[in-house]
Parts: C-alpha cells; sequence; structure tokens
C-alpha cells in the first residue's frame, strides 16, 4: 500500500460548484495555491492546514496526521485490525465502531465503498483500482452520523486492548500498538467532530 494520504474536509456546496472533473484539483489548488513555496516548504505537524491568510475561515482544509507520515498505510492497518478484532468486541461497542470507521478506514463490503463511484458521482468514478482517485468519501450527511458513534465509542476504547492483543500485535500489516492505534482514531474523531460541526464533507486522495 505505497499511497499516501491526503484528506480533505470540505463545504459540499461549495465544492460542488466546481465541474465534477475538476473537484479534486480545485481541493488541491484552495489549499495549496501554485506558486505557493512558503506552504511547500511547511512539514508536517499536525492539524488543519487552511488556504494561505484564511486559518480556520476558507471553505476547506486538509488535515495533516500528526500520528502518522503521511501514508496511507497506518489507515489502512488499522482497518484490517478493526475486521480481524470486531467479532472479539461485545455489541454495543462493536456497533459504534461499525458506524464511525465504516466507509473510513474499513468498510462491512468494500464493494459498497462510496470512493469506487465518487460517491454517487460527486467525483470521477475511479477507473483502474490500482490508479484510485479516490480513497474515501464521506458526504457531511454521513460524517454527521459518526459524531454520535464516536461519542459512544470514545470513552470505551480501553475495552479494545484485549481484542487488540489477541488480533493484531505481532503481526504484519497491523497496527504496531495499541496507543498508536488508538491515537489514530482520536485523530479521526478530531476530523469527524470538526467537520460535522460545520456541516461539511470529508474526502480522501492517494
Amino acid at each position: 500500500m505505497g499511497l499516501d494520504l491526503t484528506l480533505f474536509m470540505a463545504d459540499w456546496e461549495r465544492l460542488g460548484a466546481f465541474p465534477v472533473e475538476g473537484r479534486i484539483d480545485a481541493l488541491d489548488d484552495t489549499v495549496w495555491p501554485p506558486g505557493d513555496d512558503e506552504g511547500l516548504r511547511c512539514g508536517r505537524s499536525g492539524g488543519w492546514r487552511w488556504p494561505p491568510g484564511r486559518p480556520g475561515a476558507g471553505w476547506c482544509a486538509a488535515y495533516e496526521f500528526s500520528t502518522t507520515s503521511g501514508s496511507y498505510r497506518p489507515h489502512c492497518h488499522a482497518g484490517d485490525g478493526w475486521a480481524d478484532m470486531r467479532p472479539l468486541v461485545e455489541a454495543p461497542l462493536r456497533e459504534a465502531m461499525d458506524a464511525f470507521l465504516g466507509g473510513l478506514l474499513w468498510d462491512a463490503d468494500p464493494a459498497e465503498d462510496p470512493a469506487l463511484d465518487g460517491a454517487d458521482g460527486f467525483f470521477p468514478p475511479v477507473t483502474d483500482p490500482r490508479r484510485p482517485h479516490l480513497l474515501l468519501v464521506c458526504p457531511p450527511e454521513a460524517v454527521a452520523r459518526k459524531v454520535p458513534a464516536w461519542k459512544e465509542a470514545e470513552p470505551r476504547l480501553d475495552a479494545l486492548r484485549a481484542p487488540f492483543a489477541a488480533e493484531c500485535e505481532g503481526w504484519a500489516g497491523r497496527p504496531e500498538t495499541f496507543d498508536g492505534f488508538v491515537a489514530l482514531l482520536r485523530e479521526w474523531g478530531a476530523v469527524v467532530t470538526e467537520a460535522a460541526g460545520r456541516g461539511w464533507g470529508v474526502v480522501g486522495v492517494p
């Protein structure tokens, strides 16, 4: 999984004003405008990156994960880890985690991944899975549903420690440590909480 992940949140109405084929480029060019050499020189420090001169006030922003180096691999490993451990998790927490992670890091049915069809035409569909245009798509209404699921799951994350130890520790292709796994989940919780508070959607591109 030699891909990087660039994660955006965006005002879906503003983004929808661009032609379908240009929406991914619009996100990229807004947050990192052509010629913004200063922005390109900045290291990854974690948190939201807003368009130059518009901190907190633009129509889109990119999130930089402080727990990763920008690679998609840790997110993929976290999703695979959850798929392995979920049968060992009690139903209420399992259901909350499924609702939170579904469409972000994990899919109950990968064939129904919204990124594959461009979220019903909002983005260009993927024509070659080996060269995806999108890694995830979570429209505003889906983001909003994740906030109560996260609020239900977050206080109980320590209950995942034993299932993690049983199914992930020491296995290649799975999160290396429980603390690292939980730290990544908390970053995703911060992402969906911020996006939902604005009524925005989330999209991840390679």
